[in-house]
């Protein structure tokens, strides 16, 4: 996977977080858009899944999307 698929998944999953009120949610949540972002781009489902859980978390956690 090229990093244009990769830099897409990351603003995707960081642009379209919405925050949880748990680390598990917050993982869920951001998972399940950067598999969604990724499926659409045509890369790894499992990459987009852990760059968009762990978008989600570190988005939440630092009150980047003020959850």
């Amino acid at each position: 996977m090229g990093i244009k698929y990769i830099t897409l998944s990351c603003v995707t999953a960081l642009g379209l977080a919405a925050c949880g009120n748990t680390a598990g949610e917050q993982a869920i949540i951001g998972g399940a858009v950067g598999a969604g972002a990724a499926a659409v781009a045509g890369g790894s489902i499992a990459t987009g899944l852990a760059v968009g859980a762990a978008g989600n978390i570190l988005a939440c956690e630092l009150d980047i999307v003020g959850c």
